[in-house]
């Protein structure tokens, strides 16, 4: 019996003695594979710096020194690896090695594609640099079609951005009118309305709740022509309560 619990705590101390040896094997590795994507960053910032130079051979070698690492560490479906593909895509593109620079810059985009979808900035750059290096190469319809891809990216973006600011001013309204600053929450309300109005169009729920807000304030103040005005932008529906809103003179 005796043997038998020796052998036991003997199992235990070396399955102990292997989890830790085998965190400090994966802490080992990691730091390995920190300093390895460190030395790829640093080799990609000096690709940089080479070609701003006009030193676009010396730069490839740094940006095919910096790829190799990142394919070993990150793997050649990695957002970063996507990075230095596009770069040096880029300068083969300047240096009229143009089926290279095809290449890389599909590589790119198809990483970018998968990994962000079809309406991320990123992927707009790379149809964008797409569609110039086609453009160089005489390949006017591929090029069209894909600057086409990037307008559209673009335009989603700004509208969204343009939406979130209507969203910003909405809120700043909102806080000056707990502070009991009418004039000034009507004013951001004008604000938002002019972005929902371009971004949305009149009848969207976000406009229209724009409306609803300046006319009620406007009524609040006893500004009655003016809360009118916007009132009358309203669309009535079975949700909209005009009541607080409607003006008897």
């Amino acid at each position: 019996m005796k043997k038998l619990t020796a052998l036991i705590l003997t199992l235990f101390l070396f399955s102990a003695c292997s989890l830790k040896e085998s965190r400090n094997f994966f802490q080992a590795d990691s730091k390995q594979k920190s300093k390895q994507l460190q030395q790829a960053n640093i080799l990609n910032n000096k690709g940089v710096d080479a070609y701003r130079q006009g030193e676009y051979q010396k730069s490839i070698a740094y940006y095919q020194k910096s790829i190799q690492i990142k394919e070993k560490v990150l793997g050649k479906e990695d957002l970063n690896t996507a990075t230095s593909y596009n770069n040096i895509g880029l300068i083969y593109k300047q240096t009229r090695a143009y089926k290279k620079a095809l290449i890389y810059l599909t590589k790119a985009l198809q990483i970018r594609e998968k990994a962000l979808g079809h309406s991320d900035s990123k992927t707009a750059e790379s149809y964008n640099n797409l569609g110039t290096l086609y453009a160089t190469m005489g390949e006017t319809k591929k090029a069209i079609s894909l600057t086409h891809k990037t307008i559209e990216i673009k335009n989603n973006i700004i509208k969204k951005e343009k939406a979130d600011t209507a969203i910003s001013y909405t809120n700043l309204a909102v806080l000056e009118e707990i502070q009991g600053n009418n004039s000034k929450a009507i004013e951001h309300h004008k604000k938002a309305l002019k972005i929902n109005k371009e971004v949305f169009g009149e009848e969207h729920d976000v406009t229209q709740n724009n409306y609803k807000n300046i006319a009620q304030l406007y009524f609040a103040m006893q500004q009655y022509e003016e809360a009118k005005n916007y009132a009358s932008h309203i669309v009535s529906d079975d949700n909209t309560e005009m009541e607080d809103i409607h003006i008897d003179k």
